[in-house]
């Protein structure tokens, strides 16, 4: 299997993608496992796992870059490449930390959407207080979606969560203002009605104070929805984890708690880390493009590319195309 990587994009690339990528060839030998940078970058590392390969490029996407514009111009930029090799076979999946709107329009571009999907969705996996977590879709790619779109999105969360992240008959929910049936705008209360008809086990609506909680492991919404609930939920973590070391190193008795506290907090910490999740896949494109989180480390990295691993073990391109094939009867 051959794994592409974009080297140049993420805050702490190319460091990060270095680390993991070297942690992540010494735990699977028999991936390949190719770097995608410029030369100057991807040679300012004297030596290589074996099973690491390097494909140099002239060009690189910066974050604050308009993401249209810039796969048309650089089109032998990490990005653009990338899901370019995807589509002509040279790589299996691709992974990037870089400018997620770049990453969208070139995987739409040059990779291609699966016939019978309308709108790809990016799909991240939140964590819950169980540890076992929750896929969320779309949380951007589409800032508005028609119900028939919400329920492709359903389609292919419950067949990512199920082949991917394990869930047995994973339950979907569709997130709302309330759990009751009527409750929403129209396009909820259609999607809901969609939904209700799908061979999947759908729970129906969810409020946002509940997904945390668990109550459902893959969540649909729109991208306009999804992306505030994922802001919100990363500005609410951080800031009560700032506001723990605030109060834990306050004063002297303080500081003895938190010595005592620091093995529970450390377990909480863990399961609360978005880089145990690896990144975000593109689910409804016809290849394995993954999204990494911009401010990935060494570990986050590794385990995206232990997500895109699995993704293309299990045939999730094939099994969404087929699903998604059989429902509209092609």
């Amino acid at each position: 299997m051959r794994i592409a990587l974009d080297v140049m994009g993420g805050d702490h690339a190319p460091t990060a993608i270095f680390e993991g990528v070297r942690q992540a060839a010494e735990q699977w030998p028999d991936l390949r496992l190719i770097l995608i940078g410029r030369e100057e970058v991807l040679h300012s590392q004297t030596s290589y796992p074996s099973n690491v390969e390097l494909h140099s490029v002239t060009e690189s996407i910066d974050a604050g870059e308009e993401p249209v514009k810039a796969i048309r111009r650089k089109k032998d930029s990490s990005i653009v490449v990338g899901c370019r090799m995807v589509k002509e076979g040279k790589a299996d999946a691709f992974i990037s930390a870089g400018n997620t709107g770049a990453l969208m329009a070139a995987g739409l571009f040059y990779t291609g959407r699966l016939q019978g999907v309308d709108r790809p969705a990016l799909a991240p996996v939140f964590p819950t207080m169980d540890g076992r977590g929750i896929l969320v879709l779309d949380v951007g790619a589409n800032p508005e979606a028609k119900p028939e779109h919400l329920a492709q999105y359903a389609r292919m969360g419950a067949i990512y969560a199920e082949k991917v992240l394990g869930f047995e008959k994973p339950r979907v929910g569709l997130l709302n203002i309330g759990t009751e049936e009527g409750k929403g705008t129209d396009r909820t209360k259609e999607a809901y009605n969609l939904l209700s008809q799908l061979p999947i086990r759908f729970i129906g609506n969810v409020e946002a104070r509940d997904v945390l909680y668990g109550v459902c492991d893959v969540l649909v919404c729109d991208g306009f929805s999804g992306n505030i609930l994922l802001k919100n939920t990363e500005g609410v973590a951080k800031a009560i984890f700032e506001r723990l070391k605030a109060e834990f190193t306050r004063t002297w008795l303080n500081k003895l708690a938190a010595a005592i506290l620091k093995p529970g907090l450390k377990r909480f910490a863990k399961a609360m880390d978005y880089t145990e999740h690896g990144g975000a896949p593109l689910l409804g494109l016809s290849g394995a493009i993954v999204k990494a989180h911009g401010s990935s480390d060494a570990n986050a990295i590794t385990n995206a590319i232990r997500q895109a691993r699995r993704f293309v073990e299990q045939a999730v391109i094939s099994q969404i195309s087929g699903e998604i094939g059989n429902d509209r009867g092609e």
